[in-house]
């Protein structure tokens, strides 16, 4: 009997039965309309009037009305969003934003009917109710209750009769407990099912999710050739300053100047990529949706000169064609190839002359980077691969293509993309 009561009377339970007195609640406008209407058919006059035929009259007129309401696009959310605070139900299992499609909408309405029609009923057993059983149970001791209509009612002229008052109020309370527990487990099975994704939600989520990736992937992609680069092409060009003064006195003072030189102009581009890159990381959708910019072009191949400048003295660059009819979008992205190849060739080959060759002259733009195989394999890093595996996905969405290895001595990088 405890335990009885303990399932009854616990918190989900309790939530539950709050959940479905909310129900009751929005019921009541329909309900008024539908005692306006009934009432004036039977021409029972009056709104609260006690009449069970006109009460149930309003009940039955009230029901379609909820579930027309429910078309309307904010049921949903609404509904989405009692149930989750209050039905016991994992919230994954809800749908989110207003009902798209036929399907949809209809299981929306049938879940407010079913929340609202439900509610009302155990909402209007649970005003009256208790006091009812309340009452009952005081009539033992209540001279003037057993003299009432309800003590005439119970039976009390048979004074053995009046204890038995007792127990059957306290099962009237623990029957309306039950009641509400069993409505409100019956809507908590159903609230997936009707408030559940369906397969043009799960669609729509999956290409958000897919966006997003994307977008982190693009993030992590800017991130990665713009930082790692400057980072690569620093420790390179201070490594090589610091051999040669280790040197003494016949230390080369000039390539020590030149090798600063790239330093300071490699951080200070970079600093200008990284604001563009946070830029971006920013611009989120609240912004698009003001009809704000985003944080503007990102470097492109006009910048090719400076970044391979920064990149040291045994760096050169040759290119074929003009570059000035390259389609803005390809020229970031080929910079962003470049800047990768670079950081990869002082990685895996730091000292050795890297070549780098655009040309433009054809329909597609090639660029191809050289450089030689070091004596020594580089030692593989752990969590190696991003480098390429960058370039590729660049090239890729393009159109284009992207291939590297060895070859006679020599790793080369070739990337064609149509312009």
């Amino acid at each position: 009997m405890r335990r009885c009561a303990v399932a009854l009377l616990g918190r989900r339970a309790r939530r539950r039965w709050l959940h479905l007195i909310v129900g009751g609640a929005l019921f009541m406008p329909f309900w008024m309309v539908g005692s306006v209407v009934v009432g004036a058919l039977l021409g029972a006059g009056g709104l609260f009037t006690g009449s069970l035929s006109v009460q149930f009259g309003a009940y039955a007129v009230g029901l379609p009305l909820v579930a027309v309401t429910a078309l309307f696009p904010l049921a949903r959310p609404m509904s989405v969003a009692a149930a989750r605070a209050l039905c016991g139900v994992p919230a994954d299992r809800y749908a989110d934003g207003p009902a798209q499609g036929r399907e949809a909408k209809a299981r929306t309405a049938g879940w407010f009917t079913l929340h609202l029609g439900a509610g009302a009923l155990v909402s209007g057993a649970t005003l009256a109710l208790p006091p009812f059983a309340v009452s009952v149970m005081a009539l033992p001791f209540s001279p003037a209750l057993r003299e009432s209509e309800l003590g005439r009612l119970w039976g009390l002229d048979r004074p053995w009769w009046s204890w038995a008052a007792l127990p059957a109020g306290l099962l009237m309370l623990l029957a309306l407990a039950a009641v509400a527990a069993a409505t409100g487990a019956l809507l908590a099975r159903q609230a997936p099912r009707l408030l559940g994704p369906s397969p043009a939600d799960r669609l729509v989520a999956a290409e958000r999710r897919a966006a997003e990736a994307e977008s982190r992937n693009r993030l992590a992609r800017e991130l990665h050739d713009s930082v790692g680069h400057a980072l690569s092409a620093v420790t390179l060009q201070a490594g090589a300053a610091r051999r040669v003064l280790d040197g003494g006195d016949g230390a080369d003072l000039a390539f020590v100047r030149e090798a600063l030189t790239a330093i300071e102009e490699t951080t200070r581009r970079t600093v200008g990529e990284l604001d563009w890159v946070l830029g971006l990381l920013r611009h989120d959708e609240d912004a698009g949706e003001r009809g704000e910019g985003g944080p503007g072009p990102g470097p492109g191949l006009d910048a090719l000169e400076a970044l391979v400048r920064g990149a040291g003295p045994k760096v050169s660059l040759t290119v074929s064609g003009d570059l000035a009819p390259v389609p803005e979008a390809l020229s970031r992205e080929a910079y962003r190839i470049v800047q990768e190849g670079l950081t990869n060739a002082a990685r895996h080959a730091g000292g050795e002359p890297v070549t780098v060759r655009l040309d433009a002259r054809t329909e597609e733009l090639e660029i191809t980077m050289e450089n030689p195989l070091p004596a020594r394999p580089p030692v593989a890093r752990p969590n190696g691969g991003r480098g390429l595996r960058g370039i590729g996905e660049r090239a890729r969405l393009l159109g284009g293509t992207a291939e590297a290895g060895p070859s006679d001595g020599v790793w080369r990088l070739v990337v064609g993309i149509p312009r």
